[in-house]
């Protein structure tokens, strides 16, 4: 089975630290996109455990809003509007957090982003 999504190396190291009392977890404050998710086939390429960037990173962006879906999970979302990433075949993101480290990351099938079309993203942090 292939992984599409992670929680980062370094985001597990944070929330260890966090949880000894070492540091305070640094909060998510937006979302990255890039390109570099698929084979020049088109085909996702897997995640390792040890991933902590995108493979082609195009755009960091704060996120719209969240929803806590349970007290497991949260769902973030952001809108990319008509002019942001205009030609671009997005097929991955993540979420960062307030020291730029990438904490999150979901690859997927290359979506076409239009110059006229705004195109919304939702990525869940689920533990």
């Amino acid at each position: 089975m292939t992984q599409n999504q992670i929680i980062t190396v370094t985001a597990r190291k944070n929330m260890v630290r966090a949880r000894a009392g070492e540091i305070q977890l640094p909060k998510i404050v937006g979302f990255v996109f890039g390109d570099g998710g698929v084979d020049e086939s088109g085909n996702i390429i897997p995640l390792s455990e040890t991933d902590s960037t995108l493979g082609n990173e195009l755009l960091r962006k704060k996120y719209d809003g969240y929803t806590m879906v349970s007290d497991t999970e949260c769902k973030y979302e952001c809108t990319l509007t008509e002019e942001e990433l205009a030609g671009k075949e997005i097929s991955e993101i993540g979420l960062y957090d307030a020291n730029g480290d990438i904490v999150n990351i979901k690859r997927f099938s290359a979506k076409g982003k239009d110059a006229d079309l705004a195109m919304t993203f939702w990525i869940k942090d689920t533990f």
